[in-house]
């Protein structure tokens, strides 16, 4: 996946994973009741961040604290590195 963003110093750049289509009981959800993923994974890394590299799964703080863009039809998030909070096994 080329990515168009280039982060600066200590920001990386991610995609939202899908959010669920349906519920644990098997029922399926409209898209007004999904819950925003609450993990993203890395497209790309600044050059002062550590701990993270491209593909991992992260969990930040919230979204207050990131910035989300669309560049085409893509949509990333853009985060501090120092809040992401948790990388996903």
């Amino acid at each position: 996946m080329s990515v168009p963003i280039t982060p600066l110093a200590g920001y990386v750049v991610a995609v939202a994973e899908a959010a669920a289509a349906k519920s644990a009981g098997g029922l399926y959800l409209p898209e007004a009741a999904k819950e925003k993923p609450k993990t993203v994974k890395v497209v790309a890394v600044g050059p002062e961040v550590k701990g993270v590299k491209v593909n991992d799964r992260i969990i930040y703080k919230n979204s207050y604290e990131a910035t989300d863009v669309k560049v085409g039809k893509d949509e990333y998030t853009i985060i501090f590195w120092q809040n992401i909070i948790a990388v996903v096994e």
